[in-house]
């Protein structure tokens, strides 16, 4: 009587149909997710693709039509014409120059308001946040020629100053370091400062060294913005000592002849990219651990 009572009031187990169908709904799903993934992947990975292939095709194939995307055989002569038409080496070197230098000097000045509004309790805070904020608001065209008359009557225009110093600073950066500092515990500064540490060495000791992956991810974030930047070089350089890449490839579109040299500009392109993409390849680990670490808590 006991044992029958007991067989009775244990759970039934699910029948193995219904385990089956749960688990060829959770495959099925799996599945759909995979399949979309891949298709996003190839649409976005596909204007690359060609930029790569166009650049090694001869040019009457680049400008065939219908479109040939595979060559027929593979040449440098793109590249022969670009470094004919423009120093690319030179302007790969001016690149690398104005990006580096926004990269280190956005790192120091962003960092260093970012940590005042983050960690420090004055009157006013708040209130230069929001004006911060607002500030996102406006469009880099509405301030592009008042600051180009501001660089020209100091005389900075074709100077790696006259690129680089309006952009030491942005909003966008001060924001994410800024959510990413608060997340920071509070105890940590204020056991430094309770040890007779000041602001500035409690600054680069403790909330620096814990906030590397932020930083990472602002840097990297600065540098490929202004490597891939065209317009505030095309307004601020006309001479070709000075001149980013994207600013020298952006000249190539006004052929003599009005017809657009795409292999070279293809050819253009991919140089641009590869140092990227080695970028993106070297830190991707430390870029996706900070992206998830600055979080919007407020």
């Amino acid at each position: 009587m006991n044992q029958t009572t007991t067989a009775s009031l244990a759970p039934a187990r699910p029948p193995a149909r219904r385990r089956g169908s749960a688990s060829t709904a959770r495959l099925l799903t799996q599945s759909g997710v995979v399949a979309g993934l891949l298709v996003f992947a190839a649409l976005t990975s596909f204007p690359v693709v060609v930029v790569v292939l166009s650049a090694f095709s001869p040019e009457s194939e680049v400008l065939s039509w219908p479109p040939n995307f595979i060559p027929s055989r593979f040449t440098l002569e793109n590249f022969d014409g670009l470094t004919a038409r423009i120093p690319v080496f030179a302007q790969s070197w001016n690149s690398f120059v104005f990006a580096a230098a926004v990269t280190g000097l956005s790192l120091v000045f962003n960092s260093l308001a970012a940590y005042a509004l983050a960690r420090i309790d004055f009157k006013g805070r708040y209130v230069i946040f929001t004006v911060l904020i607002a500030i996102m608001m406006v469009p880099f065209q509405a301030l592009l020629v008042p600051l180009y008359e501001l660089i020209s009557d100091i005389g900075w225009v074709n100077t790696y100053a006259g690129l680089v110093i309006p952009r030491a600073a942005d909003v966008a950066g001060i924001f994410l370091l800024r959510q990413f500092f608060i997340t920071l515990p509070r105890d940590l500064d204020s056991a430094a400062r309770i040890d007779g540490a000041s602001e500035l060495r409690v600054f680069w000791s403790i909330i620096l060294p814990n906030a590397k992956p932020a930083l990472l991810t602002m840097a990297l974030f600065h540098f490929v913005n202004n490597w891939n930047d065209l317009l505030w070089p095309l307004i601020m350089t006309s001479d070709s000592s000075v001149r980013p890449l994207t600013a020298g490839l952006a000249l190539l579109t006004g052929s003599a002849t009005g017809v657009a040299p795409y292999g070279v500009m293809m050819a253009g392109s991919l140089v641009a990219i590869v140092p990227l993409v080695v970028l993106y390849l070297l830190v991707q680990r430390r870029f996706i651990e900070g992206v998830a670490m600055t979080g919007m808590k407020g």
